[in-house]
């Protein structure tokens, strides 16, 4: 059980936050809305998987935000010129692998740390979309919302595709030797490299994969709207960050499980509505929030290496 104990805890707390709002605030629950809200977080839920496998292997990555943002307005200005949608979600993602591509060159090619080297792309990116649209939306032609599918469809099916990413990265992560080689760099890279395992190899392979999420994820944004918003993906890297931490991936490398990754987006994105279901004042979100992501590391450091990988 104690190997569990992250997942548990946070489902507890989440438990306990949803019993509360059936109580307090039963309209949380009415099925429109609530189907909106999920559906909503699927992308986010896309990019936090990534991020988890980043740090699991013992690096950082805030460029996501800007990777998000650029592949959005990319698809959405294909999209736009009638390019159809099958033929933009395959561009998108090998789009962001490119991004991600650089960003591990430079940190597994080149040796710099990663949270110098995305936070340089991170605001290049940013710069880069803003002397591209200059605030100009991107709108987008009919057919491309909710995948043609219309709403209550297109919504489920986001969810679903959501669920299903959730499984297959979770069983890969304990079933694959790419998911077994991450964790071993992540424990100990030197360990890796003398077990035979590249740990430069390993470091680029999680960058890649992280920014194909991050194409991948600014894909399943963008049909949610008839427009696509330039600033598509602000502060998106520090809700992925705060999501795998509060789902107990170590920020130390080498431990936590991609379920718990979904636990904790789950926690953190029930926080805002049920703050206004309750009636409490928007400003304690971030506090809240915070203290939250705060308990969980420190949790994380009395768990310490006796943690599950």
């Amino acid at each position: 059980m104690s190997r569990y104990f992250r997942e548990l805890s946070v489902a507890a707390v989440l438990a306990l936050m949803l019993s509360a709002l059936a109580v307090f605030a039963p309209s949380f629950f009415s099925p429109a809305p609530l189907l909106s809200r999920l559906a909503s977080e699927v992308p986010a839920l896309v990019v936090a998987l990534g991020m988890a496998v980043v740090m699991i292997g013992r690096q950082i990555d805030i460029s996501v935000g800007s990777i998000f943002g650029l592949t959005a307005v990319l698809s959405g200005t294909l999209l736009a010129n009638q390019v159809p949608l099958p033929l933009v979600l395959p561009l998108a993602i090998l789009t962001g692998a490119l991004f991600g591509g650089i960003n591990g060159w430079l940190v597994a090619g080149l040796g710099l740390p990663s949270i110098v080297v995305t936070l340089a792309t991170l605001v290049t990116g940013r710069e880069l979309l803003s002397l591209w649209q200059q605030g100009r939306f991107i709108s987008l032609p009919e057919g491309v919302q909710w995948f043609g599918l219309g709403q209550t469809t297109g919504q489920w099916t986001l969810i679903a595709v959501g669920l299903l990413l959730v499984t297959l990265m979770a069983w890969a992560s304990r079933n694959l030797a790419a998911g077994r080689f991450i964790y071993a760099v992540g424990s100990d890279p030197e360990a890796a490299r003398l077990a035979g395992v590249r740990p430069g190899a390993v470091t680029f392979g999680t960058f890649v994969l992280m920014g194909a999420l991050a194409g991948f994820a600014a894909v399943l944004n963008l049909v949610q709207s008839p427009q696509v918003d330039p600033k598509a993906g602000g502060g998106l890297e520090l809700k992925a960050i705060a999501a795998a931490v509060i789902g107990g991936v170590a920020v130390t490398g080498g431990r936590g499980r991609l379920w718990g990754v979904f636990l904790g987006l789950l926690l953190l994105t029930t926080i805002n509505p049920a703050l206004t279901y309750l009636r409490v004042e928007a400003y304690w979100e971030k506090a809240i929030q915070g203290t939250v992501i705060l308990l969980a590391v420190v949790a994380d450091r009395f768990q310490g290496n006796g943690g599950a990988k």
